[in-house]
């Protein structure tokens, strides 16, 4: 019932479906008027050739020789009534066998399927809904949001202007509404003042309409957008965004920290209240060739190696895990033990030709600016003129072409960071600059999640996901205190003690055997222990802050039920 009124509603109520009401009726009346001029016409013509009939054998005549039956039972003997015959006939196959099916379908069967199709699109959640997140675009940082969402089982609702889009999401079990963008009505359809965020991820340009419309109606619900431009931060603050954030920039910061190039500081990647998470390169520092037992990073610094990047893969280290050039350190700590280690380390430096970036777009040119704060050279290979801002660091040309890349340096470089926005182009250069150089280190940017594996294979060690970083962002910004990402797949996340853990010394647990999961901190009556004694006692209440990667921490919530 609720269906057929949403159905009724949206067909009675379009002004299409009344003007095409309107045009449906107005055929049916001009072809009743022409069987009625042929039956009329018909006792005419048989009248004159001496044949009598009733006014119902005339309607009866006209509508089966309109219709193309012409059963023969009643016949005209003259040749006039042969020629009226013939122009009934004619006429009747145009109109009934052409225009007719054309106009019914054009005016009402297309539009009651319309009708149909858009009563099946919700266009409002129930009253009772809160804590959801609101989504406005379905770009590659959305999607990978809703699997996030999904994951840890967060509600939301993705706001979709057009039908036919709005019915593929909806076919395809996405929770959607639809509605316009800029219309103050969708959004109270959404329940955006009991949402617990609206996400805006469009262009600044409607970004800013959104947090515009979103503030017109709810002064607390936060609102979070990307921005492209600088100048669009500003502007989107004071439409009321409660946070903006340049996904361009933060790509390119994250692109640069992985270079193994610089110094071999510390690099600060996340916060868990006085924890730090950072990541530093092993590459010529005296740790390259030693396990981690050998470093006595523990004893001498207080900073515990919780996570290895090895080539672009993420692994929890063991007391034997040997370090190479190629290793990147996952590092916990607090701020003082940051600082011993990067006073020990910040002496090191790996010395070598400029870092050769390809791509000068935002990214691109965001990754220069990253690298040249680290005090590493580099070049950028773009073959758009316009986008050449100083000659110096630039390199035009395609860097497809083996010559352009040898003018770029490619031969003594120890890093090329791929940072276009095209993912078959960043896999054509992967393998491209892999063949050139084995013993490269390449790190790419991959516009869409499902393409991190396939670059991978291509011969990347580092693969940052531009949907990836943007759905963390989001993510990051839902009031979840119990969860930090630092990146693709990797979680810092805390727990209660589970009751079977209680009492027990941290290093009789089987958390690690178990779980894959590091406990990286234990904040119980004493305060917050970073990096805690193995042999401490997990007091009943407790909290465990872990870090491991996304089936690590399903894996340990399974096992403890926590």
């Amino acid at each position: 019932m609720k269906f057929l009124a949403s159905f009724f509603t949206y067909y009675l109520g379009s002004r299409n479906s009344q003007r095409n009401l309107q045009l449906l009726l107005r055929f049916f009346l001009g072809l009743s008027a022409l069987v009625i001029l042929y039956s009329v016409l018909f006792h005419v013509i048989m009248g004159q050739e001496g044949q009598k009939h009733s006014w119902l054998t005339g309607l009866y005549w006209t509508l089966t020789v309109m219709s193309t039956l012409g059963f023969g039972d009643i016949t005209f003997q003259s040749d006039v009534g042969r020629v009226f015959s013939i122009v009934v006939l004619l006429s009747g196959m145009i109109s009934l066998l052409v225009v007719m099916p054309f106009t019914f379908i054009k005016f009402f069967y297309e539009p009651w399927m319309e009708a149909q199709a858009a009563a099946r699109a919700p266009r409002s959640l129930p009253e009772d809904t809160r804590g959801h997140v609101i989504l406005t675009h379905t770009d590659p940082v959305t999607m990978t949001l809703i699997h996030r969402l999904n994951t840890y089982g967060y509600p939301y609702v993705l706001l979709v202007s057009g039908l036919e889009e709005a019915l593929r999401l909806y076919d395809g079990g996405y929770r959607i509404v639809l509605g316009e963008l800029d219309d103050p009505e969708t959004y109270r359809n959404a329940r955006v003042g009991q949402a617990a965020l609206v996400a805006a991820t469009a262009n600044d340009i409607i970004n800013t309409n959104i947090a515009f419309t979103v503030r017109e109606l709810s002064e607390k619900t936060p609102v979070i957008a990307t921005a492209n431009a600088e100048t669009a931060e500003d502007i989107l603050r004071l439409a009321g965004s409660t946070h903006v954030f340049r996904l361009g920039e933060m790509m390119g910061q994250s692109l640069a920290r992985r270079t193994i190039g610089g110094d071999a500081r510390a690099h600060i990647i996340g916060r868990f209240d006085q924890l730090l998470i950072a990541e530093a390169t092993a590459a010529g520092t005296p740790l390259v060739g030693k396990t981690l037992a050998e470093t006595h990073l523990r004893e001498n610094v207080g900073i515990n190696v919780v996570g290895l990047w090895e080539r672009g893969r993420f692994e929890m280290p063991g007391p034997d895990s040997r370090l190479s050039a190629h290793s990147v350190l996952v590092l916990a700590g607090s701020a003082e033990q940051l600082k011993t280690y990067d006073e020990l380390f910040c002496i090191y430096h790996v010395m070598g030709s400029p870092v050769v970036i390809i791509g000068g777009g935002r990214v691109g040119r965001a990754t220069g600016t990253a690298l040249l704060q680290r005090g590493i050279d580099y070049r950028i290979v773009e073959q758009r003129r316009e986008r050449i801002r100083n000659p110096e660091k630039y390199i035009e040309g395609n860097a497809a072409d083996l010559e352009t890349l040898e003018r770029a340096g490619i031969q003594g470089t120890p890093t090329v960071i791929i940072t276009t926005h095209d993912d078959d182009t960043n896999i054509y250069l992967t393998i491209f600059c892999r063949r050139l150089r084995p013993d490269i280190q390449i790190i790419s940017r991959a516009t869409l999640e499902r393409n991190v594996s396939t670059l991978h294979r291509a011969g990347a060690d580092f693969v940052m996901s531009y949907a990836s970083m943007g759905a963390s962002v989001i993510f990051n910004l839902l009031e979840r205190s119990d969860l930090l990402m630092l990146a693709e797949g990797l979680n810092v996340f805390r727990v209660k003690v589970p009751e079977s853990l209680a009492g027990k010394n941290l290093v009789g647990t089987p958390i690690r055997k178990e779980t894959g999961c590091s406990v990286i901190a234990v904040n119980d009556s004493s305060g917050l222990r970073i990096n805690p004694d193995p042999n401490i006692e997990l007091e009943q209440g407790a909290e465990l802050i872990l870090i491991g990667t996304v089936e690590a921490e399903r894996a340990f919530l399974k096992e403890f039920g926590a």
